[in-house]
């Protein structure tokens, strides 16, 4: 996140890259990251070593990892569009490769369905507080270090060199890899015929890319609706804190909403939750502070759903291709669902942006009409509140509850006795 936030601007104001040649080359790295996914969980599922099927990807990735952001943050000053579009390509390559093994490992620590939003939730809490923290000291560092540009990006190899080194030996040493369950063998044809065919995975891919371009939008304009419409620059930070810490402070709630009333009605009812929110902030104009303090604060809440259900689910997805298919493929559903991810970040820009030019609204200026604000407003709530009720809709009837995802489990351990586990 730090590097996303701060390397544009550098390479734009200190190494002279156009921001149209900015824009294109980390599209492109993105591109290229997206086709490198489904290979990359493809290849962790059937990668099998006394290892494991997961840890040699996490271990292995960490250095690319940290010499590209080595290379990114400390560019040489003769550094061009290819230089960036080629370390851009690496980063964001290891990183997959450290991720979507590491979400699988996840996943498939617990085969309980409860457990799977207890692991998730642990996991995506202590993201949350990590990505709050990297991102707040390079700000710390620029506000007390002065004005030297590098500093920042300096700061943030030294946050990833200091801390990879020691949290991934313990993570390798201490955390186990659970038997793979194996007990058939399918082509490649038979293995996406089987991935086609599977109904609640085709739900929640939908709703997981309807639900994500939902939230993409309102973190795409934040900055937008809270300079022009609200007139509160000075908050954002404030708002973010306080959007943020709602969201992790919820979780303990929506785990327990989810073990008394399922993971799928739950999730639906917190996105419903956020339309009821959402839904007021076409009515806030200039110096409306308090009150969308009170709207982040809220809808703060209803993510901590978000964050951590869905993930839980794709757990629950995953045993049913696995009872089918006779694989635990983990690796290439977590796949997609980065892709679906990414794919709903670059759907919020390619929504949003557009849509504001049609309507004539001009971020640099503080003069923009009545129609223009309205519409920034619009898009900033409305929009994701009709996409949310879509995928609350599509994902209420989901058919895998915690009883049928119990005899799916028991099915695969009955066939992987009968068959064999790796």
């Amino acid at each position: 996140m730090p590097i996303y936030i701060y390397i544009p601007p550098f390479y734009a104001q200190e190494l002279g890259i156009g921001m149209a040649a900015i824009g294109t080359v980390l599209t492109l790295a993105r591109i290229v990251d997206a086709v490198a996914q489904p290979v990359i969980g493809i290849l962790s599922d059937h990668l099998n070593t006394r290892w494991g099927r997961r840890k040699p990807w996490v271990g292995a990735s960490a250095p690319l990892l940290l010499i590209a952001a080595l290379m990114l943050c400390m560019p040489p000053q003769d550094t061009g569009s290819v230089y960036l579009f080629f370390w851009s390509v690496v980063i964001y390559v290891a990183s997959s490769a450290m991720t979507l093994p590491y979400t699988a490992w996840a996943a498939e620590l617990s085969g309980d369905y409860y457990e799977r939003s207890h692991i998730v939730a642990w996991r995506e809490g202590l993201t949350v507080v990590a990505t709050l923290i990297a991102t707040i000291i390079p700000a710390l560092v620029t506000k007390y270090a002065g004005n030297d540009t590098h500093l920042p990006l300096i700061s943030i190899v030294l946050f990833a060199g200091i801390l990879l080194p020691i949290c991934i030996p313990i993570a390798l040493r201490r955390v186990p890899e659970m038997p793979v369950l194996h007990f058939r063998e399918n082509n490649w044809r038979t293995g996406l015929g089987i991935v086609w065919r599977n109904h609640p995975f085709r739900l929640v891919l939908v709703a997981f890319l309807l639900n994500g371009v939902a939230n993409s939008l309102p973190a795409t304009l934040f900055l937008l609706f809270v300079t022009h419409v609200l007139d509160a620059a000075a908050y954002q930070s404030m708002l973010l804190f306080s959007y943020f810490g709602a969201w992790v402070l919820s979780v303990p709630l929506w785990l327990k909403l989810a073990h008394r009333y399922g993971k799928h009605k739950v999730w639906s009812a917190s996105m419903v939750w956020a339309c009821l929110i959402f839904v007021w902030v076409p009515f806030l104009s200039l110096g409306d502070v308090p009150a969308f303090l009170a709207i982040s604060i809220l809808s703060g809440i209803g993510l901590g759903a978000d964050m951590v259900l869905p993930a839980s689910m794709q757990a629950d997805v995953v045993d049913a291709d696995t009872l089918e298919s006779g694989s635990q493929r983990t690796g290439l559903y977590f796949s997609m669902w980065s892709v679906a991810t990414k794919l709903s970040l670059a759907g919020a820009v390619g929504i949003a942006f557009p849509l504001l030019d049609y309507i004539g609204f001009d971020a640099q200026s503080s003069l923009n009409g009545v129609d223009a604000l309205a519409g920034l407003s619009l898009l900033y709530s409305i929009v994701p509140v009709a996409l949310k009720v879509m995928a609350a809709r599509l994902i209420w009837n989901f058919p895998i509850d915690a009883e049928t995802q119990g005899r799916i489990r028991e099915e695969i351990e009955r066939r992987g006795t009968s068959g064999h586990l790796v």
